[in-house]
């Protein structure tokens, strides 16, 4: 239950990040005010997350290929304009005294949504696929965060007070193009974050319901998005730097308590016991 508690925070933190973000977004390009950029963003959540699990699971690897492709494109076109930059700040830069920390606890906040995509493993039916599977994710997720790093070390350090520093470096870039079709594929993104958190939660609740042999009430499933929604909308209101600042710390330690330890000590134990 320690980790229904911490994951309910997480899923609203995230989606009140992500609404946050929406916000920033809409507000800036668009000069329409933070809050009905949010309401905007969640939506349209809410519209998808009613359409079930194969709809989600489609938009979620359909809209994957589209992120990894305008990242690479955006490594291309910053390596060409700023490449000698990217060089000189790999060669100067020195770290800086808990960048170890930092790391661990940036992994941890982002394992906790692991729960939040496991509606996708009905299609897993090996133990070799499952394997396979965990191998390939970790990597396929963490690639675009390696594009994108490698593409922003080249306005360090004044890319460090921004909002959303990937539009700072798009700014500086200066195509119209690649801005507004990055534009588009970033919200997209955002949405996708946003309905996968609430679907899985529902999902969680539906597993509960089916542990006790009962049914989860399918008039229920919106009633449950609408009220996390709303939730995260409230949450958004804080602004996004500062729930980024105040908010995860505390979510890395919860996860790493409830989740790593008991599935890295325990969890592994009973794996390779049950063969």
């Amino acid at each position: 239950f320690l980790f229904e508690i911490i994951y309910l925070y997480g899923m609203l933190l995230i989606l009140a990040v992500v609404g946050s973000a929406a916000g920033v977004l809409i507000r800036d390009n668009f000069g329409v005010d933070y809050m009905a950029g949010v309401i905007i963003m969640f939506v349209v959540v809410g519209l998808l997350t009613f359409k079930g699990s194969r709809s989600i699971e489609n938009f979620l690897a359909g809209w994957s290929f589209l992120l990894y492709l305008v990242y690479a494109v955006i490594l291309i076109v910053t390596m060409i304009n700023f490449g000698p930059q990217i060089r000189e700040t790999f060669l100067t830069f020195e770290s800086k005294p808990g960048w170890m920390l930092g790391g661990f606890k940036y992994a941890l906040y982002n394992i906790n949504v692991v729960p939040a995509v496991m509606f996708c493993l009905t299609h897993i039916e090996t133990r070799k696929e499952a394997v396979t599977a965990g191998l390939l994710g970790g990597g396929i997720a963490m690639f675009p965060g390696l594009l994108f790093f490698i593409a922003i070390v080249s306005q360090y350090p004044a890319v460090l007070p921004e909002e959303i520093p990937i539009i700072f470096l798009l700014n500086q870039v200066d195509i119209t193009w690649l801005f507004i079709f990055f534009q588009i594929v970033l919200f997209g993104t955002l949405i996708e974050t946003g309905t996968g958190l609430i679907h899985a939660f529902n999902e969680r609740i539906q597993s509960a319901y089916k542990a006790n042999n009962r049914q989860f009430p399918r008039k229920m499933r919106p009633i449950v998005a609408v009220i996390l929604l709303v939730l995260g909308m409230g949450i958004a209101s804080f602004g996004l730097i500062n729930l980024i600042a105040k908010g995860y710390g505390s979510l890395s330690w919860g996860v790493f308590a409830v989740y790593m330890i008991p599935v890295f000590t325990l969890g592994i134990y009973r794996i390779m016991k049950n063969k």
